[in-house]
């Protein structure tokens, strides 16, 4: 199995976070480091699944102002 490159880092959360973190690694049978790593993997993807980043919409809104007269005309 290859190794994993981990980085420390030091940061600070609600002692219930914590906690629920700790719970839930202790009835998997797994490190907390894994539980947290799993939980911080899954924002992330959700994070950059579900909402258009911010060029995006950028460019959205730029097409709607300057095309609005031809998509008022596809739109009929």
């Amino acid at each position: 199995m290859a190794r994993v490159l981990r980085e420390k880092f030091a940061s600070q959360a609600a002692p219930e976070v914590l906690a629920a973190l700790r719970k839930i690694a202790e009835v998997q049978g797994r490190q907390f480091q894994a539980v947290l790593d799993d939980a911080l993997r899954e924002y992330i993807d959700r994070q950059q699944s579900e909402s258009p980043r911010r060029h995006v919409m950028t460019s959205f809104a730029t097409s709607l102002e300057e095309f609005d007269h031809l998509y008022r005309q596809l739109a009929k």
